[in-house]
């Protein structure tokens, strides 16, 4: 090669990294593998889990290395699943039969792995967790249980858990009936869970009504918690990647996350632009600014708009939102870290425990930290749709 050309090529090459180090999917993934060295330790782990926020934020890490090719961030990827995955398929900690929709998540990262190693292990991993859904227990309608610890409840999270990767499986594989059954799980959402004064759904249905959590009428959870409204947002928006452009109920799901993008923006916080933690009791004493639920917000707005499912104002409103979620949540931490604050650790229903009853008091009071994956892995895939 011309001297003068390699030259050229490695200026450029140089260029380009030195531009790659400005990017905040950079600077937060580059952040999270200081903070957490090895992969199993994300989650504030102790030890090795199959779990859905390893999924989430490895599967985030994938995409910084799709953007950058830069090794150390597939190797780390890479890494986690060399652990939890044995030779024969099975995975580490992972209990099919406990019906955990959480637990499937997980499996997302695990098709671009499987497709770049060609490992038989990683499908037969694949198709482990496609198997706990064909028998995963469902209310009469065909709506996953969350878990079968909480019989007969459907919660706004489950639907990210299995929904999208249920529908990648379906198009990896050609299992085409499974759309549909994706679809239903989008669609009845809508059916219990939405409501029509806010636009917004509930955190979650008891079909029986025998929650204390439950409205003996409606089977619903008393608050609409922003986070469990971003899983279902994201889930729609991602899922849609997957569908087939000619399934009939295509244009129903577009409809719904049209309606729903449309809903939250009534819901933002005048001065930052983000979103509470109980969506809609805005400026209510106690509540707060989140971020999990607002890096979710403004990915399904930009994903929405850049692939054509939403108006191309929202593409906009999401580059204005990122600045403002950059303003509001990102930290410089001076050693070369950046930290993404204001995050809620954990919420649910029920449980037979320290029994969460889905009120307004019981929302704002759950642990909020920083860095926490449910909010750094949406920001790091935000931040790689819009290249930032």
């Amino acid at each position: 090669m011309n001297i003068k050309l390699l030259i050229c090529l490695l200026s450029i090459a140089s260029i380009i990294s030195m531009e790659a180090q400005t990017k905040y999917y950079v600077r937060l993934t580059d952040s999270e593998i200081k903070r957490n060295p090895e992969s199993w330790m994300l989650d504030f782990s102790k030890a090795p889990k199959w779990n859905y926020c390893h999924g989430l934020e490895l599967q985030a890490i994938f995409q910084t290395w799709q953007k950058t090719f830069d090794q150390t961030y597939y190797d780390y990827v890479y890494s986690f699943a060399d652990l939890m995955v044995e030779p024969d398929g099975q995975i580490k900690t992972y209990k099919p039969l406990e019906y955990n929709i959480d637990r499937v998540n997980s499996g997302k990262f695990l098709f671009p792995v499987y497709a770049l190693t060609k490992q038989e292990r990683f499908r037969k991993a694949l198709d482990l967790m496609r198997d706990q859904m064909r028998t995963h227990p469902r209310t009469a309608d065909g709506s996953f249980w969350h878990k079968k610890i909480y019989p007969h409840q459907v919660w706004l999270d489950g639907l990210y858990m299995a929904g999208p990767f249920l529908a990648e499986y379906a198009k990896t594989f050609n299992e085409l009936e499974l759309f549909d059954d994706v679809v239903v799980q989008i669609l009845d959402v809508h059916k219990y869970m939405y409501d029509a004064k806010t636009g917004l759904y509930y955190h979650g249905w008891d079909e029986s009504r025998q929650q204390r959590w439950a409205d003996k009428v409606t089977g619903l959870s008393p608050n609409f918690w922003s986070r469990s409204i971003g899983w279902y947002m994201m889930a729609m928006v991602d899922v849609l990647d997957y569908l087939p452009e000619n399934h009939e109920k295509r244009g129903d799901v577009i409809k719904l996350l049209q309606d729903l993008s449309s809903a939250i923006e009534k819901y933002r916080d005048e001065k930052t632009g983000m979103w509470y933690q109980v969506t809609d009791q805005m400026g209510r004493k106690g509540n707060y600014i989140e971020s999990s639920a607002s890096a979710m917000f403004i990915y399904t707005w930009v994903k929405g708009a850049q692939k054509g499912y939403l108006d191309k104002s929202y593409l906009e409103k999401g580059e204005i939102a990122y600045d403002q979620f950059v303003k509001r949540f990102i930290k410089d931490n001076g050693d070369g870290t950046l930290s993404l604050t204001d995050g809620c650790s954990v919420a649910g229903l029920g449980g037979e425990n320290n029994y969460r009853d889905g009120s307004y008091e019981y929302y704002i009071n759950e642990p909020v930290r920083d860095n926490d994956p449910k909010a750094v892995g949406p920001f790091i895939m935000l931040s790689v749709l819009l290249d930032k």
